[in-house]
């Protein structure tokens, strides 16, 4: 896999995105004449960050990045996207608004502001969104690809605003906008090799810089590298940690009435170690209420990885679940522990065993092991590495 990434990242150098390679080359600047970035940003772009090859652990596997492979110029560009609020109508929301990099890019907020009010679910933390099993994305998994993701908030009435709808601008206003503002046609033409700005290279060049947000510098990943699989004990990790991965790792054991009898509590049956993604063939977790309490949400069947739920000192990412129920790991936990089926028949059958919700029995040692083990999940660099922070000066 990490060949074929070399692979098209080579290619990818020399040419544009396939759907775009028919289109006539867009006048810039003098192409004698360098664009003057100083003033606007604080990034250097004629030295870019490493986005394209960065290190990643030969144990993670999998990854959905598809034929859309990362170059620097292009994460540069949606880099730049990401943290412009010139793509809301007011000039008020980026994406970073409601994916903040010292949350692991989610929100502390339980809902993200939009130009139109408030969004219906949490901002999911974005962090290794690349390492996911599931390659559909929002909660609902209503996107196909992250590609497509990353438009659909700006299309949105109450998030950003370029909706078409209701009186509402449209994709086509901002592409106007954007071919009007100095620096992307320059960033679009070193990303593309032509300055032309289109949705679909926009969709590229942000879910190149998405994919390139990755966190593999935690106490986990020191433990791990050392060990042979994940089931082993690590020797970096205490007593107590080791006791939680078990627990994580380990299915459980249930009578014919779902009440756990022995093994572990099984959350990996959908966190798989090592990129602790969502599986794919997931169902709904038993959280089926809404924000606004307007009703059951019962199509919720993603979720983001566990990796950097929490920090490495235990402070929350942001509120849990789709919700934002809680930014507690014991709410989780609790949640888990004691599952309701009522009103639910998208409930996964992993938490309904012999058709009864599950109940885990968990005693306080065991909530204190694994929510140890779950702050072995966070990294560091993440939070505070300049090649994904917001670009601009004056914000």
């Amino acid at each position: 896999m990490k060949q074929s990434f070399l692979l098209f990242f080579a290619i990818a150098l020399f040419s544009c995105s396939s759907d775009n390679n028919d289109l006539t080359p867009v006048e810039v600047n003098d192409p004698d004449t360098e664009f003057d970035f100083s003033g606007i940003f604080t990034a250097n772009f004629d030295v870019l960050p490493n986005y394209s090859n960065q290190n990643i652990p030969n144990y993670i596997t999998r990854d959905n990045t598809g034929n859309n492979s990362i170059t620097d110029e292009g994460a540069m560009l949606g880099r730049v996207l990401f943290y412009d609020k010139n793509l809301s109508v007011n000039n008020s929301i980026s994406c970073a608004s409601c994916h903040k990099q010292e949350f692991a890019f989610s929100d502390d907020a339980q809902a993200s502001l939009g130009v139109n009010g408030v969004t219906g679910r949490h901002s999911m933390r974005l962090v290794n969104a690349r390492f996911s099993d599931e390659a559909r994305f929002f909660w609902d998994e209503r996107a196909n690809t992250l590609e497509t993701q990353t438009t659909m908030p700006i299309q949105d009435h109450v998030e950003m605003g370029f909706s078409g709808e209701n009186g509402d601008l449209s994709f086509n206003d901002l592409i106007t906008r954007l071919e009007g503002i100095d620096y992307y046609p320059e960033l679009f033409n070193r990303a593309f090799g032509n300055a032309s700005i289109t949705e679909a290279r926009m969709q590229d060049a942000l879910a190149q810089f998405i994919r390139s947000i990755q966190s593999f510098d935690s106490k986990y990943d020191e433990g791990r590298v050392n060990a042979n699989n994940d089931g082993q004990p690590f020797a970096n990790f205490t007593q107590q940690e080791n006791l939680g991965k078990q627990l994580f790792l380990q299915p459980p054991v249930f009578n014919n009435e779902g009440i756990r009898t022995n093994g572990g509590i099984g959350c990996a049956g959908c966190h798989q170690a090592p990129e602790f993604s969502i599986i794919p063939n997931s169902l709904n977790n038993g959280v089926i209420g809404s924000i606004d309490n307007s009703g059951a949400d019962l199509d919720v069947t993603r979720s983001p990885t566990l990796r950097d739920v929490v920090k490495a000192n235990g402070t929350s990412n942001g509120q849990f679940m789709h919700i934002g129920a809680s930014n507690n790991l014991v709410t989780v936990l609790n949640h888990y522990n004691d599952i309701n089926l009522a009103g639910n028949a998208n409930l996964d059958p992993r938490l309904r065993p012999n058709g009864n919700g599950q109940q885990l029995n968990l005693t306080d040692e065991e909530r204190n092991a694994v929510i140890a083990f779950m702050r072995t999940l966070a990294g560091n660099d993440v939070y505070t590495n300049e090649k994904w922070s917001n670009p601009f000066i004056n914000e």
